[in-house]
């Protein structure tokens, strides 16, 4: 069973960093293109970041824009994703995607998604 499973969420003071973590099973993430994504309530859901099958990054413009970092341990079959300087602006909840094609930015364009991980940025 394909499976792609968030952690590391939590509430943070502004300033703050988390690493989120997105670990798969039944899959191998060697040969996917793995993104985060976020939603907060109201809003559309948005692409962060997105990692290739060779190791190439992708940032997307916007809010997160130079305060994340993006990574795989193919060993551990887990793709992170490193967020320094929380704004309360960041609060979502966060998601990580998986599809064979490419990183895009289109949330419709991603096949198997986790449950999502909840951020919460408050003073």
């Amino acid at each position: 069973q394909v499976k792609l499973v968030e952690s590391g969420g939590g509430s943070v003071q502004p300033g703050g960093s988390l690493r989120l973590s997105c670990a798969a099973s039944g899959f191998t993430l060697d040969y996917r293109y793995i993104a985060w994504f976020r939603q907060a309530p109201g809003k559309e859901r948005e692409a962060v970041s997105c990692i290739g099958r060779n190791g190439g990054m992708v940032y997307y413009g916007g809010p997160v824009s130079g305060r994340t970092a993006i990574s795989r341990d193919n060993a551990n079959n887990t793709v992170y994703l490193q967020m320094n300087s929380l704004k309360p602006e960041d609060t979502a909840v966060y998601y990580c995607a998986s599809q064979a094609r490419a990183c895009t930015a289109n949330y419709g364009d991603y096949v198997f998604w986790g449950q999502g991980t909840q951020v919460t940025v408050s003073s």
